[in-house]
């Protein structure tokens, strides 16, 4: 069965770091473009991060570069997002999706998605 499970949310602190990863069941991650995407309490959830399967292109959000890096490690079929200078404006639900090709901003594209994981930043 087709699965991605999120996994290494928490509380952090402001400047601290978290590394999520995303983990494919049920199919190889080898061909897929592999998006980062975080909801907000009362806000639209957003693009974060991408990562494609062909050329691999990588893509940031503008409110995370310089301090997110996404990475991928098909040999474990995991997708992993680090993320480092954690601001209070992190705080979301986390979520990875999967699609066939290239990586896009709209979430309609992408047809695998996690549960999602929950990060907050807070002192």
């Amino acid at each position: 069965q087709v699965q991605l499970v999120e996994s290494g949310g928490g509380l952090v602190q402001p400047g601290g770091s978290l590394r999520l990863s995303c983990a494919a069941s049920g199919f190889t991650l080898d061909y897929y473009a592999i998006g980062w995407f975080r909801q907000a309490p009362g806000k639209e959830r957003e693009g974060v991060s991408c990562i494609s399967s062909s050329d691999g292109s990588i893509y940031y959000a503008d409110s995370v570069k310089g301090r997110f890096n996404i990475s991928r490690d098909n040999a474990k079929n995991t997708v992993y997002l680090q993320m480092n200078s954690l601001k209070p404006e992190d705080t979301a639900i986390y979520y990875c999706a999967a699609r066939l090709g290239g990586c896009r901003r709209s979430r309609t594209a992408y047809r695998y998605w996690g549960r999602g994981t929950q990060v907050t930043v807070s002192s």
